[in-house]
């Protein structure tokens, strides 16, 4: 069942996302490309295939957790508007 304007408008609506006419068409176009090839991957023979129950790597080579400095506070004092010994300074938050 291919995906219509009407389906994407719908879900631009959920979304409360306001999409161009050419924006729309192209999302058609792209959301039935994929289920295309969701097609082809269906019609592939996987009963010698093992089910999977996760994808996760089960020996994931970790590394040390810390904070380490990627520039000097020089560079990026100098490119601040305004900063204070405790890190930039923005404008308050005002609410409205």
């Amino acid at each position: 069942m291919p995906i219509t304007q009407d389906d994407v408008l719908h879900v631009a609506k959920l979304a409360h996302l306001s999409l161009e006419a050419s924006e729309i068409e192209r999302i058609i176009f792209d959301l039935n490309s994929v289920l295309g090839y969701v097609a082809q991957l269906d019609e592939l023979d996987t009963s010698q295939v093992e089910p999977t129950t996760h994808v996760a790597v089960k020996n994931a080579p970790l590394r040390r957790d810390g904070v380490e400095p990627s520039l000097p506070r020089e560079a990026f004092e100098a490119e601040a508007p305004r900063y204070s010994d405790q890190g930039f300074v923005v404008p308050g938050f005002v609410e409205s």
